[in-house]
């Protein structure tokens, strides 16, 4: 059942349309994360949620409520901000409960509900500590253990891992998805990083100028994106402009010709299919050997090593190709050298199509 709707949505900045006929559902219970690139929509959609922007068309409903002008401080919302936004003058305690007090909850309850949540977030012990003797990780667990305290009916996080370090930013992914997991607390979260967003969440949102290009599950979207954009910036960098297309023989293959070469790509079951003519596939998917050692695939491609790059556990390749450039990522000891000729494969199971 959906929680929250956003109805045909549309907020403007200076007569500039920032969403547009936006509309978005997220389930009871569940973990949803706005992804995309900065200016794609993803946080003026959580501030008019929040209550922060007000929509000039549209309805956002709540548990079956009409929530489009209900004030923000009228809306029982969790907000975790990115730059944590701690009281630097009150201690770990005071800066939980400060919400607790501006709703009037009796003392008693003020130090059962806080002493509660710190045991939550794994921070018992630390209540008179000040925010600067925390560190980074500590900090955003106050954030968050003071926006959970209000037992809200909605848990908003903003970039909230954008200002730690990298281990300390994965640690608190787990830390926040084990947490919302444990409490059950529906929650939108917004964020550039896919690795984050495909790690915590139930469905991901890409956005793209105002619009949802992709609703889906990660593991779905992360397989088989559905546009080019979306491919694109979840890491796609191979790109085929097919000339034809039609069904093949056996279920879910698409037969796809370009020039002198015809390639198959194989719909997986439940997969949405794409009626686009553009092929994708990732670095990683690419096969990449010698003429003799790939004699019996399909879906060849000749080429010719044009750069080679050191990545640690592999390297890089950029082969030149009659269809253009294809960047593939191979494991090995010794690495082919500049201008030498190999073959690529590309799986049919890999080869995407999108729109």
């Amino acid at each position: 059942m959906a929680l929250l709707t956003l109805e045909n949505v549309s907020v403007a900045y200076d007569q500039q349309y920032i969403l547009k006929d936006f509309n978005l559902s997220v389930e009871k219970g569940s973990l949803i994360s706005l992804l995309g690139p900065s200016g794609c929509g993803k946080t003026t959609t959580l501030r008019l949620i929040a209550g922060f922007l007000e929509a000039q068309q549209g309805k956002f409903m709540l548990n079956g409520k009409d929530y489009t002008r209900v004030p923000v401080n009228k809306r029982n919302f969790g907000f975790v901000f990115q730059s944590y936004a701690l009281f630097p003058h009150l201690n770990v305690f005071d800066n939980v409960a400060f919400g607790l007090r501006l709703r009037k909850v009796s003392g008693a309850e003020v130090e059962r509900r806080v002493s509660r949540i710190l045991e939550t977030v794994s921070l018992s012990g630390f209540e008179k500590r000040f925010p600067k003797e925390l560190s980074g990780g500590q900090r955003q667990r106050v954030a968050i253990a003071r926006a959970l305290v209000i037992e809200p009916d909605l848990l908003l996080f903003d970039e909230p891992l954008s200002n730690l370090d990298a281990n300390l930013r994965v640690n608190m992914r787990v830390e926040i998805r084990r947490i919302q997991q444990e409490l059950g607390i529906t929650t939108v979260y917004v964020s550039h990083d896919q690795e984050e967003c495909f790690s915590i969440s139930d469905q991901v949102a890409i956005m793209n100028k105002g619009i949802i290009e992709q609703l889906d599950k990660p593991s779905v979207a992360f397989k088989y994106p559905r546009t080019e954009f979306v491919a694109r910036f979840i890491g796609f960098t191979n790109f085929i402009t097919f000339e034809s297309r039609e069904e093949g023989s056996n279920i879910g293959a698409i037969l796809l010709r370009v020039k002198d070469y015809t390639f198959s790509s194989q719909i997986a079951p439940g997969q949405v299919k794409s009626k686009g003519m553009k092929g994708a596939i990732r670095p990683d998917d690419v096969l990449m050997g010698t003429e003799q050692e790939l004699a019996a695939e399909a879906n060849q491609l000749s080429g010719r090593v044009k750069v080679s790059t050191y990545l640690g556990r592999s390297y890089q390749y950029v082969v030149e190709t009659p269809l253009g450039d294809f960047t593939v990522n191979k494991e090995m000891e010794l690495p082919y050298a500049s201008g030498q000729p190999v073959r690529l494969v590309l799986p049919s199971e890999k080869l995407v199509l999108v729109e």
